[in-house]
């Protein structure tokens, strides 16, 4: 009998935690998911590319959206008061984490909070854009990803293909700080290989159709810095360049896909890839404050047949089959 009772205790203790599992629902207790807030700028190729790579390094690392982690995906449409609204937005549900992709997205998410963590999906000059101590150590909650082009391959490339330019047209938005930051890379590196270099800026979109009009008119080539605002305005800006026959060369694989001439890229996928795995393991536990800055210090080549027949130029034989080897050709 006493063996009886025992066993009945112990049946009677069982069900009990079972009940309170839940605050008393009787059902089992569940582990929260984690939730990750992403805040992209605007729509446009490069940074869709970045979105759809940071949920593949999320998902390599085990974080399935859906399953077990949610994703707060918000999109500033290139408004800033969208992109305070949303910062605070995650503030407020309390993520576990945050991605800013593209610079001002990663300064917005960094003037709402000091606490959570913060992953910078694709900022060019993490440190210039007063977002980390320096890329080593970068303090604090942020960390992330650069996609800091490879600006001396690119600057070789143009000199390649054309080999007679005398003036060389730069073309960028002038309140974006990381194509700002690399127009004064590129200046430095175009007075090193003696090339002159002639800058026209715009403030947004809408100075895109007039002031390319206005450069074309003055210079051999053409190129442009990683810029958001510029990439959402390609067509406008190879309209005009195509009707002066001047080439392009974006810093950007997916310029190069919306009628850019040619570059060494870094790919944006992976860059994603990337943010996506740093991440995960911020959320495993890893300190964004000593976690280094990650860097891809070489792109691929990218060459667009198509654009380059309709400008009459031909590519040397050495960089298509650098491109068909390691990089892509655009037919």
């Amino acid at each position: 009998m006493k063996r009886l009772y025992a066993l009945i205790a112990i049946i009677v203790i069982f069900l009990g935690f079972a009940f309170v599992g839940e605050g008393g629902t009787g059902k089992p207790a569940k582990v929260a998911k984690p939730t990750v807030g992403i805040l992209q700028l605007m729509s446009h190729p490069a940074l869709d590319s970045i979105h759809h790579g940071i949920i593949h390094g999320l998902e390599e690392k085990g974080y399935h959206p859906g399953k077990n982690i949610k994703i707060d995906f918000q999109n500033a449409q290139n408004d800033q008061s969208n992109l305070m609204t949303m910062s605070n937005r995650f503030v407020n549900e309390d993520a576990d984490a945050t991605i800013g992709i593209a610079t001002p997205s990663a300064q917005a998410l960094a003037n709402a909070t000091s606490k959570i963590p913060i992953v910078l999906g694709a900022v060019t000059d993490p440190k210039g854009a007063g977002l980390v101590k320096n890329n080593q150590q970068p303090g604090h909650n942020i960390t992330g990803v650069s996609d800091q082009a490879p600006l001396k391959e690119q600057l070789g490339l143009i000199k390649q293909v054309v080999p007679k330019m005398k003036t060389l047209g730069i073309f960028y938005t002038s309140s974006d700080d990381s194509a700002a930051a690399q127009y004064k890379q590129f200046k430095q590196l175009c007075a090193d290989e003696h090339i002159n270099l002639k800058a026209y800026s715009i403030s947004n979109t809408n100075d895109v159709d007039q002031v390319s009009q206005q450069m074309v008119q003055t210079v051999d080539a053409v190129y442009i810095p990683t810029d958001n605002t510029v990439a959402s305005a390609m067509q406008t800006l190879i309209k005009n360049s195509n009707a002066a026959k001047i080439p392009v060369f974006p810093a950007v694989d997916t310029m190069v896909k919306s009628g850019g001439l040619a570059t060494y890229s870094i790919n944006q996928y992976k860059l994603g890839v990337l943010t996506g795995r740093m991440t995960a393991d911020i959320l495993k536990g890893k300190k964004p404050a000593t976690t280094p800055i990650k860097f891809i210090r070489h792109g691929d080549l990218i060459l667009n047949m198509k654009e380059a027949n309709r400008l009459g130029i031909t590519f040397p034989s050495s960089l298509v089959k650098e491109a068909q080897k390691k990089g892509e050709i655009i037919k």
